[in-house]
């Protein structure tokens, strides 16, 4: 009788290591593949695979020696392996140091309590997936593949982290830096180009009267030298017909959504207080310019996100929850929701209310005003995607003027030393200059 034999991967990038140990488990028995899901994946990678689940499925399905394809929705084996209960669990045995080695003798301990083995083939030498995952990076991507995986993201991921890019440089960062707690990498999932940095950092008031053109030749700097999924700031989308020309632009370039507001009249930004408060739009009105722009999609892909401003306004929350239960039913992919309440109480009232209606409709939160509530606890309100929409340029503004006046205090650029990154490791961040 031949022995189930179980092996997880990525399946993302094929080489001759991956092939031989495929090939490896059909010599022993019947072999299934645990395909890792972007669910799995986005727990103990910084990204998500270029190829989505459906495609590599497709790829592993169709390899000599694989008789089943299975999800494997955890990055940990043992809930799979409790499920199939194989006889025979393969692996490279590269497992045996670093993170992986805890969850090496968890699985040796479970196929032990079923009455199985674990076989361990030796990985292949000069084969390296991270450096090989890496090279792929190193090319770039596309605007088709940029454009889904913001969707991608929400759908694989507990939350979705965004910060603000107003530059190639800032966006470069956003691309690169990674931290590690534990098992776990943490990284910002795309970025956020922000009307207000994207001006301020002109020199120039955050109005509505700067034009898509003008925008977009700074948002192109990012797209070229970044991969991940880019949000824009859209003000109010101007008028229904102007939209719609919007959505076509940014979709055509890769751009993953749009967020629009539903103030009205003169730009002020609300951070200034009351005394610039705004009118909104009526709902009918929004509702119709986000119509406008949902018709204008080529694809299913881009979304249109609804900001909605009532708390921001003065407005109660059944005013914030009948204009947002309206934008949904007019086609939007998601709703934002605003608030200056420092305790953000009220964002985590709305998030209860609107998830009694709409489960699985994004929710998308700036929490600049109550920044003291950890990721976490967003979650647990239901939130989908957190944005960081301006501390990149707030950060870089003060050591700016810092370095300025140390010049002229001291007549010379030695003082700046402490405070200054090297030229040689900014250098490094830009592909192309090592």
């Amino acid at each position: 009788m031949s022995k189930n034999v179980y092996l997880g991967m990525v399946g993302d990038i094929l080489h001759p290591g991956l092939i031989n140990i495929i090939n490896e488990g059909a010599k022993l028995g019947e072999l299934t593949i645990g395909l890792y899901t972007d669910k799995a994946i986005a727990t103990y990678r910084s990204r998500l695979p270029y190829m989505t689940y459906e495609q590599r499925e497709q790829v592993i399905k169709n390899i000599r020696g694989v008789a089943h394809v299975v999800p494997q929705d955890e990055y940990s084996y043992i809930p799979n392996l409790q499920k199939y209960r194989p006889d025979i669990l393969i692996h490279g045995d590269n497992w045996k140091e670093g993170r992986d080695s805890e969850l090496r003798l968890e699985c040796i301990k479970v196929m032990a309590d079923l009455g199985g083995e674990v076989v361990e083939v030796p990985y292949t030498k000069g084969i390296n997936s991270s450096s090989l995952f890496d090279e792929v990076k190193a090319i770039g991507t596309t605007p088709d593949i940029r454009l889904k995986s913001l969707r991608r993201l929400i759908a694989a991921k507990p939350i979705v982290r965004i910060l603000e890019a107003h530059d190639g440089l800032s966006a470069l960062i956003i691309e690169r830096y990674e931290v590690k707690k534990g098992q776990e990498i943490r990284a910002f999932d795309g970025m956020w180009s922000s009307s207000l940095t994207d001006s301020t950092s002109k020199g120039k008031p955050d109005i509505e009267a700067v034009d898509l053109t003008t925008r977009m030749q700074d948002l192109t700097n990012i797209l070229e030298c970044t991969t991940k999924p880019i949000i824009y700031d859209g003000d109010t989308g101007g008028l229904p017909e102007h939209f719609q020309f919007t959505v076509r632009t940014l979709e055509r370039n890769g751009v993953s959504a749009i967020i629009i507001e539903d103030k009205t009249g003169l730009k002020k930004n609300s951070l200034f207080g009351t005394e610039v408060k705004q009118t909104q739009d009526s709902i009918e009105n929004f509702c119709h310019k986000i119509r406008m722009g949902k018709a204008a999609q080529i694809t299913n892909d881009f979304m249109i996100i609804a900001r909605c401003e009532s708390l921001i306004a003065g407005q109660p929350m059944a005013d914030a929850l009948e204009r947002s239960f309206a934008y949904v039913d007019a086609g939007a992919d998601g709703i934002m929701i605003h608030s200056r309440n420092k305790s953000g109480d009220d964002i985590k009232e709305f998030c209860a209310k609107f998830r009694e209606k709409h489960p699985f409709v994004p929710i998308i939160v700036v929490p600049t005003s109550y920044n003291h509530v950890k990721e976490d606890e967003l979650i647990s309100w239901g939130v989908n995607v957190v944005i960081y929409a301006n501390h990149m340029l707030r950060a870089a503004y003060p050591a700016m003027c810092k370095c300025a006046e140390t010049i002229l205090e001291n007549e010379r650029s030695l003082e700046t030393d402490p405070f200054c990154m090297p030229i040689k490791q900014i250098l490094e961040l830009i592909p192309g200059t090592k």
